[in-house]
């Protein structure tokens, strides 16, 4: 009976448009609690301080709802129509990184794993939690146990079948559904996504260290960026997607079907001129529904700061100035940055 289940609840997800999906416990990772636990005792999670206080939950995704029997892991691709390296060229216009270059993809995700929750309620009952990113739930470790690929050594999950261009999303159930295998490492000896990072942010393969990652230095760390990095930045100024770009897999990336992953003209490649005088209303209007709005204008803004210097153009010499006594002490430091360099 589970495994007629199993099975029609993975065809409600591909039709629901998921690229994947699998079936693991909920005790499925016992090795991710230590690994977290090295992984922040080393500090390497910078400024993210959530994920040392709740380690407990994140660690032992058993322990964040005991009474749940099977996670349903679902991977949804966003593969971008163009290649993201190609925006690095044009060093007077912003790189935002692919996923957040439209809607923010935690309400879309979200959207569809409550349509498969019901579903799966309606046809044989008991609880569900649905969970995206925001909860601390490690849901590369889990669709890796749920067979939907494997953590690369750049630490994402990839797969044969659709590259790494995907979002993750869990469903916690009641049911006790049939396990699927895990998946194996394949990356072999390939090092493409470490050789191309620009700031050295892996220690080792496997291994991350994110006060080092763009991704997180341009969105999570609060305050002026180490002046050794900010070149290292170039025109990045929401993410990375370096690693992720170069990855040998993506031959095999599984085109997005939702429509709302499709990138926004106004957000592929704008001009750094154009956002470096934005105020706090309009930064909010220009980015309302999209994960780029969370940031706030002064973070943003002094990404475009760095941006500007990095982008030999002394016609943007002007921009810079205009915001050295920027109201904001972070937007000035890097201003002037920019100004230096540009002089």
């Amino acid at each position: 009976m589970n495994e007629t289940l199993a099975a029609a609840l993975k065809a409600e997800a591909a039709r629901l448009g998921f690229a994947a999906s699998g079936i693991c416990a909920p005790d499925a990772i016992p090795e991710a609690a230590g690994r977290l636990a090295t992984f922040v005792e080393a500090g390497r999670q910078g400024q993210m301080g959530w994920m040392a206080e709740r380690m407990h939950w994140r660690g032992n995704p058993a322990a964040l709802w005991p009474e749940a029997r099977s996670v349903v892991m679902l991977a949804e691709s966003y593969t971008p129509e163009d290649n993201p390296l190609d925006a690095l060229d044009h060093r007077d216009r912003g790189a935002i990184s692919v996923y957040a270059r439209h809607r923010d993809y935690h309400d879309v995700l979200k959207k569809k794993l409550k349509a498969l929750g019901r579903w799966l309620l309606a046809e044989a009952g008991g609880e569900i939690k649905v969970f995206v990113d925001t909860a601390p739930v490690m849901e590369k470790p889990l669709a890796q146990a749920a067979g939907l690929g494997w953590q690369g050594k750049h630490t994402n999950l990839l797969s044969r079948d659709f590259g790494n261009w995907v979002f993750l999303g869990a469903l916690f159930t009641t049911l006790d559904l049939p396990r699927d295998a895990a998946e194996r490492d394949h990356c072999g000896s390939c090092t493409a996504c470490l050789d191309i990072c620009p700031t050295q942010a892996f220690p080792a393969p496997f291994q991350l260290d994110a006060r080092r990652c763009i991704s997180y230095l341009t969105i999570e760390h609060k305050g002026p960026v180490d002046v050794g990095l900010r070149e290292g930045l170039g025109n990045r100024i929401y993410g990375c997607d370096d690693c992720l770009a170069v990855c040998p897999w993506n031959k095999f990336a599984v085109e997005a079907r939702e429509a709302k992953y499709h990138a926004r003209p106004d957000l592929t490649g704008p001009a750094l001129a154009e956002l470096a005088v934005l105020d706090d209303a309009a930064f909010r209007a220009r980015f309302s529904g999209s994960p780029i709005k969370r940031i706030g204008r002064d973070r943003f803004v002094r990404n475009v700061c760095y941006a500007l210097g990095n982008s030999g153009d002394p016609r943007l010499r002007d921009v810079a100035q205009g915001l050295c006594e920027d109201a904001d002490p972070t937007v000035a430091d890097a201003a002037r940055w920019a100004f230096a360099r540009l002089s």
